[in-house]
């Protein structure tokens, strides 16, 4: 079975939808799947603070923001936005040439 393409239509797949289609390409069993994919993401919870990268995909590392001047979009005062650690997915080159095509 070979993994099919999403038309602009087509719903967001499911994680149980992901692990039957990883299952049949892998010919896994699908509780297998779900172990690996719950090894993977506890994987990338625990190491995130030094970057975690999936080959192909992305890298998800932590970035530490300034603090920065907003407003209050209900009165129109400006308010401080204090300094804060952020978590961020950087998508790969590779898989961005893949999914918008390259320039």
């Amino acid at each position: 079975m070979a993994i099919k393409k999403a038309k602009p239509g087509d719903k967001p797949l499911t994680k149980g939808k992901i692990v039957e289609v990883l299952a049949a390409e892998a010919g896994l069993t699908k509780k297998d799947v779900g172990k690996v994919l719950a090894a993977l993401v506890e994987l990338a919870y625990a190491q995130a603070v030094n970057g975690f990268t999936v080959p192909g995909l992305g890298k998800l590392v932590v970035v530490n923001r300034k603090k920065r001047m907003g407003r209050n979009p209900a009165t129109g005062a400006q308010i401080v936005i204090p300094a804060k650690r952020v978590l961020k997915f950087r998508i790969a080159k590779q898989a961005k040439d893949a999914i918008v095509g390259k320039k």
